[in-house]
């Protein structure tokens, strides 16, 4: 049986309660007209606490069947840019409007399209590097130098002085300084990977990206940013050359209008990577005094100059790849506050299949992240079935989080509602529900005043919100709601906590499922845990949008006072 015959009947089902609806299924199948309004039915307090605290049976077989479809074989792991991905947004519209939610994408509909585009180096590039008083000298590509690919343009050229600034870091709440002193305005930087040890996870995760660093670079003027290979910890060292077997692989994200690729830095792109022998080409002597710092338990670098200049040119080529957000609303009823926006998001995409050999090749993503997804949609169902927030509340599935938060950046940077009118994300991302959880880690909760809402929410559940059992694994920076933190919109992302049972459930999800075929629906997903997650997801947003103040930032916040909004920390 192909593919598509198996799928049809979960279609039929999917797509039963619009079937009347003629106008559904213009410009990639969106559903053009919002559902007929219908009055809310008038419960006591008494039966509106209960649709929150004591979900119904049949809400397991809800949460379930979203699970089975978005999770099936036939979506072949819902890779983003793919049919598969665009099939399971379709079930999602379809849940959105049976819900009773207002689309709230592209022209009427609740799809917002997502013009994604894959790019890389077209070519190994050049580097010179040109000694003061000199003559130019080739930097021989996969000995001394592997370039990358610069995002928005089809040909780059930047010729500057290079200066090191160690790892690249200033952030002076961390005790970090590494441009203190050093002028690069007008210069390519150059910086090693990672980050010193004693930092905390989030820290590490965030200081430790290129792409960070060349951010940092940027807002100092420098023209350029390049990495330098150095040796791993406890000495390991793979061969330099080892950067030529990916240096041309596709990276992912959305396409400007002119169809190159959106660049986080464009007046500082990342222009590739040097090995300790090109490194010593641009630093002569001084690179000595780098690598026996590079050599101490916790090297401290000193910034040093080259003398001379270095020449990188590149081409870069795009493939587009059409997605779409999702993307439904429940308006605000309050006459003050219903113009501002909480956000409740989650990623519908998965890593597809693995390519090559034989037996189970599917990523199927079961709780990364469809049970988010159903999540998602059982709890507007919660919203529709409650009285109208006193803020509008926006559903928002995301395509491209697993090829590094696409989706939620081109919202982000292409919102449906003013970005200013946003006031809270809540992202729902891979909650590991195989187990009775007994308390809730929310991640970000102590950056805003998001914290105090989210403990009363949590605690008139009955359940206490417990600090990070992961620290080093800096979680908050690495999902969808961080793209909101970007934008200066005080966010969090909840996970069942890891009390009783729940410390060796998701070791075993992340040391055996995670990104792995394993991740199926059939490996012992506990189905009453998921009205209870979204239990406490309901009672967070509410509180949220029902609430007299916008969140704001704590005062001193490092994200809070590094990403200004309207919300920003002083």
């Amino acid at each position: 049986m192909s593919r598509m015959t198996a799928l049809l009947p979960l279609l039929l089902l999917s797509t039963a309660a619009i079937a009347h609806d003629h106008e559904f299924g213009h410009d990639r199948g969106q559903a053009a007209s919002a559902p007929a309004a219908t009055p809310a039915p008038q419960r006591s307090a008494a039966e509106r606490n209960a649709i929150v605290t004591a979900p119904l049976p049949e809400d397991q077989a809800a949460m379930k069947a979203h699970v089975m479809f978005l999770a099936s074989d036939a979506m072949a792991g819902r890779e983003a840019g793919t049919r598969d991905y665009d099939i399971a947004a379709q079930y999602v519209a379809a849940q959105f409007y049976a819900a009773g939610l207002r689309p709230g994408g592209d022209e009427g509909g609740y799809l917002q399209k997502v013009p994604l585009v894959a790019y890389n180096v077209a070519d190994k590039g050049s580097a010179l590097w040109t000694p003061a008083g000199g003559q130019p000298q080739e930097l021989v590509f996969g000995e001394d130098f592997v370039p990358s690919p610069v995002p928005d343009k089809r040909e780059s050229s930047v010729s500057a002085p290079v200066v090191f600034v160690g790892y690249g870091i200033d952030a002076a709440q961390y005790g970090l300084t590494d441009y203190k002193g050093v002028d690069v305005r007008g210069k390519i930087v150059a910086f090693v990977p990672g980050t010193p040890e004693g930092l905390d996870g989030e820290a590490r995760a965030f200081f430790g990206s290129a792409g960070n660093k060349a951010s940092l670079a940027a807002a100092r003027g420098a023209v350029g940013a390049i990495q330098i290979d150095m040796p791993r910890a406890g000495g390991r060292q793979r061969p330099f050359s080892a950067l030529t077997r990916y240096y041309n692989a596709p990276r992912v994200t959305w396409a400007n209008p002119d169809g190159t690729a959106h660049a986080m830095t464009p007046t500082t792109p990342v222009l590739g990577t040097l090995s300790q022998a090109g490194a010593a080409k641009l630093f002569g002597k001084g690179w000595e005094a780098v690598m026996k710092a590079a050599a101490a338990p916790k090297p401290a670098y000193k910034p040093l100059m080259a003398k001379g200049s270095m020449t990188v040119a590149a081409k870069t080529s795009f493939k587009p790849m059409d997605s779409s957000n999702i993307i439904g609303l429940i308006p605000g009823s309050d006459p003050k506050l219903k113009d501002e926006v909480v956000v409740l998001s989650a990623h519908l995409d998965h890593i597809g299949t693995n390519e090559g050999g034989d037996g189970d090749r599917i990523n199927n993503g079961a709780l990364d992240n469809a049970i988010g997804i159903a999540s998602l949609i059982e709890e507007a169902k919660r919203f529709k079935a409650a009285p109208p927030p006193k803020r509008t509340v926006m559903f928002l599935a995301v395509t491209a989080e697993e090829k590094g938060l696409v989706g939620s950046d081109y919202f982000a940077n292409h919102p449906t509602v003013p970005l200013k009118s946003i006031v809270a994300d809540v992202n729902l991302d891979m909650p590991i529900l195989t187990y009775k959880f007994e308390d809730m880690v929310v991640f970000g909760a102590d950056r805003s005043t998001l914290g105090p809402i989210v403990r009363k929410a949590v605690g008139a559940m009955g359940l206490p919100v417990s600090p990070d059992p992961m620290p080093e694994e800096g979680i908050f920076v690495r999902s969808d709601h961080f793209r909101f933190v970007q934008k200066g919109i005080p966010s969090v992302f909840l996970w069942p906590g890891q009390k009783g049972p729940g410390k060796a459930a998701v070791e075993d999800f992340m040391s055996h499922r995670y990104h792995r075929v394993g991740d199926e629906i059939d490996q012992g997903i506990d189905w009453s845990q998921g009205p209870r997650f979204v239990s406490v997801n309901y009672a967070i947003a509410r509180e949220i949008a029902d609430a007299p103040e916008r969140p704001v930032w704590n005062k001193g916040d490092y994200f809070g006072t590094l990403y200004k909004g309207p919300m920003a920390a002083k």
